[in-house]
C-alpha cells in the first residue's frame, strides 16, 4: 500500500509541475513517466486488496476471539469478586469471634475481680466490726474496773458510765464509717467494670457492622460493581 501512495504522490507532482498549454487548462505531461507510475499502482493494488480481503475474511474469527476473551475476562472478574467476598466474610467472622472471646474473657475477669473485691470488703467489714466489738468489750471492762474502784463516788461513777458510753459510740461510729468507705470502694470498682463491658460491646458492634457491608475495589477496577447485603 505504501508504493501505491508513493506512486500517486509522484503523479500529482508531475501534473502540478507539467508545462501548461496556452489558452487552455490542459498541460503537457511525460507520457512514459505517467504510464510507468500507473503500472506501479496497478501492480501494487492486487496484493493490498488481497491483504484487505484477508482481514475481512478473518473479521468473524477476530470478533469471535475478542468475544471469547471478553467472556474469560468477565469470568475471571466474577471469580475474583467471589474470592474477595469470601475473604471479607472470613475476616469479619474472625473479628467477631475475637470480639466475642475478648468479651467473654473480660466478663470472666470482671466476675473474678468482683468476687475478690466482695470477699475483701466482707473481710474488712468483719475485721472492723470485730475491732469495734473488741473496743466495746475493753471499754466495758475498763468501765467496770473503774466503777468498782469508784463505787463510793457517785459523780466519778456517773463520769465512768458516760465515758464508757462515749467510747462505745465512737467505736460504732468508726465501724460505720469504715463500712461506708468500703462500700464506696466496691461501688467504684463495679463502675469501672461496667465501663469496660460497655467498651467491649462497642467493639462487638463494630465487628458486626464490618460484617454487614464490604466494598470490593478490585471488582470495580475490572468494570463491575459488587456489594454484599
Amino acid at each position: 500500500m505504501y508504493r501505491v501512495f508513493e506512486a500517486l504522490d509522484e503523479l500529482v507532482t508531475i501534473v502540478e509541475e507539467a508545462r501548461g498549454v496556452p489558452m487552455t487548462s490542459s498541460c503537457v505531461v511525460p507520457r512514459g513517466d505517467v504510464l510507468e507510475l500507473l503500472d506501479d499502482v496497478r501492480d501494487a493494488l492486487p496484493g493490498e486488496v488481497d491483504d484487505a480481503q484477508d482481514v475481512l475474511d478473518k473479521r468473524d474469527e477476530i470478533v469471535s476471539k475478542a468475544r471469547e476473551e471478553a467472556e474469560q475476562t468477565l469470568a475471571s472478574a466474577n471469580a475474583e469478586a467471589e474470592r474477595l467476598v469470601a475473604d471479607a466474610r472470613a475476616e469479619a467472622e474472625e473479628i467477631l469471634a475475637q470480639a466475642r472471646d475478648d468479651a467473654d474473657r473480660t466478663i470472666a475477669e470482671g466476675e473474678v475481680e468482683y468476687r475478690n473485691l466482695t470477699e475483701r470488703a466482707r473481710a474488712e467489714s468483719d475485721r472492723m466490726v470485730q475491732a469495734g466489738r473488741d473496743a466495746y468489750d475493753r471499754a466495758v471492762e475498763e468501765g467496770r474496773h473503774e466503777q468498782a474502784r469508784l463505787v463510793a463516788q457517785t459523780e466519778v461513777v456517773q463520769a465512768a458510765h458516760g465515758e464508757a458510753a462515749r467510747i462505745v459510740d465512737e467505736a460504732h461510729a468508726e465501724a460505720d464509717r469504715q463500712r461506708v468507705e468500703c462500700d464506696a470502694y466496691v461501688d467504684g470498682k463495679l463502675a469501672e467494670f461496667s465501663e469496660l463491658l460497655a467498651a467491649t460491646l462497642r467493639t462487638v458492634d463494630s465487628g458486626r457492622n464490618q460484617l454487614r457491608g464490604v466494598p470490593y475495589p478490585n471488582a470495580r477496577s475490572a468494570g463491575y460493581d459488587y456489594q454484599v447485603h
